[in-house]
C-alpha cells in the first residue's frame, strides 16, 4: 500500500499549481524508510502524460509496471506473475495535496493535506525533483527523480499501458 500510495501522490502532482509540462519521462529512485531505520530502495523509470497517465516501470529489487489512468491502478508483478486492479479511492486521492501546495523556500514547496505533511522540491530548472512524506504507518518516504525530460505533446497510448501476459493471474480489489 505505500508503494501505491507514493504512485497516486505523484501521480495527483499533474493538478497542481506547480509548473508540469504536458509530458515527461524521467528515472526514480524511492525510499521507504520505516521507525526502525531500516531501508528499502526501488528504482526505476516514470512516464507522465496527458494530466492524468502515469506508468511507473519498477527494475529494482523487483520488476513491476504500475499504470493509472487517474481512476483506475494496475499493477503488475512479473516475478508473481500477477496482476492487481484497483479503483482509486478517496483515501489515495491527494491531487489537493498539491493544488493546496504553498512555495516555503527557494524551491520548497510544502503541503499539509488531510493530517499529512508533504515536501516538494523542484531543481533549479524548476523540474520536478522529490516529494517526501511520512505514510500511514509513520514510514519516511521519499521519492527522488533525475535525467527528468519535460516535453509538450502526449506520449503514445501503447507507452502509457502496463503489457503482461494472458497467462497472469488477474485479481480485482
Amino acid at each position: 500500500m505505500k508503494l501505491l500510495l507514493g504512485i497516486i501522490i505523484v501521480s495527483s502532482m499533474a493538478l497542481s499549481n506547480i509548473n508540469l509540462p504536458q509530458n515527461f519521462t524521467t528515472d526514480f529512485t524511492q525510499m521507504i524508510t520505516n521507525t526502525k531505520k531500516k531501508v528499502i530502495t526501488y528504482s526505476g523509470e516514470v512516464r507522465f502524460s496527458d494530466k492524468k497517465l502515469f506508468k511507473w516501470s519498477y527494475l529494482k529489487p523487483t520488476k513491476k509496471e504500475v499504470c493509472t489512468d487517474g481512476k483506475e491502478l494496475l499493477v503488475v508483478d512479473h516475478d508473481l506473475e500477477q496482476v492487481s486492479a484497483f479503483y482509486i479511492s478517496k483515501g489515495l486521492d491527494i491531487a489537493k495535496v498539491l493544488t493546496q501546495a504553498q512555495h516555503y523556500k527557494k524551491n520548497i514547496y510544502l503541503a499539509d493535506f488531510d493530517g499529512k505533511k508533504y515536501t516538494i522540491q523542484l531543481n533549479d530548472a524548476q523540474e520536478l525533483q522529490s516529494i517526501a512524506y511520512f505514510d500511514e504507518l509513520d514510514n519516511k518516504v521519499q521519492i527522488l527523480f533525475t535525467h527528468m525530460k519535460y516535453q509538450k505533446g502526449k506520449l503514445p497510448s501503447k507507452e502509457m499501458q502496463c503489457n503482461y501476459p494472458v497467462e497472469y493471474d488477474v485479481i480485482r480489489g
